[in-house]
């Protein structure tokens, strides 16, 4: 797949050197794509920096990693090239989001268009290195309400080297973000259903 990565902090870095080594084309951006040559150059020939709007239309699928404070200028640097794209949201935002809504649901109202999906944002990335790849494989939560977007996000996950696990709809986002009692949860794929039953009693 074409991999647009939107943010170019630790995590966003982490998972496009990830996906480039998977096989997978990244387009590395933020607010300076200028100053990403050294990362580029780091990850090697299946990385490019460009424009946010560039890198989003040259993407099958995109990860969207900036800070949370920065996220609403990330969508309309994007614009119209967000639409119809699976967007993979790793951002964790304030506790208090507008309108008591997850961030994801949050993120949804701003890019309507897109096929948000929200995963890689419960761990950090000291974290998801230690753990990627070693069986048991490490659970990567994933919520959604579309269907395209939960397949897209679980093929990416698997390629990265950890077991994706449904945890439920947009609304169950808060679940795994800040202040969420899945939020830095470290648990194997083998017991993730055990612990999201336990989290969500009988949502799912």
């Amino acid at each position: 797949m074409h991999i647009g990565v939107i943010g170019a902090g630790k995590l966003g870095a982490t998972l496009a050197e990830w996906c480039a080594e998977s096989g997978h084309d990244v387009a590395i951006t933020s607010r300076h794509p200028e100053r990403l040559g050294g990362l580029v150059d780091r990850i090697g020939e299946h990385a490019v920096a460009m424009p946010v709007p560039d890198a989003a239309a040259y993407a099958d699928a995109v990860l969207f990693a900036p800070d949370w404070k920065s996220a609403h200028e990330a969508i309309d640097m994007a614009g119209d090239a967000l639409a119809g794209k699976v967007v993979l949201d790793a951002t964790n935002p304030p506790e208090a989001t507008p309108g008591g809504l997850s961030g994801l649901e949050t993120l949804m109202a701003w890019a309507p268009e897109a096929h948000w999906v929200k995963a890689f944002n419960t761990l950090p990335a000291s974290i998801l290195t230690r753990r990627r790849g070693h069986d048991p494989l490490l659970a990567e939560f994933v919520c959604t309400d579309l269907v395209d977007a939960r397949l897209t996000a679980s093929k990416l996950i698997r390629d990265l080297g950890f077991a994706p696990v449904f945890a439920g709809r947009a609304d169950t986002a808060r679940y795994v973000e800040t202040g969420g009692p899945l939020q830095m949860t470290e648990v194997d794929v083998q017991d993730a259903t055990d612990v999201l039953a336990g989290v969500l009693g009988d949502y799912i």
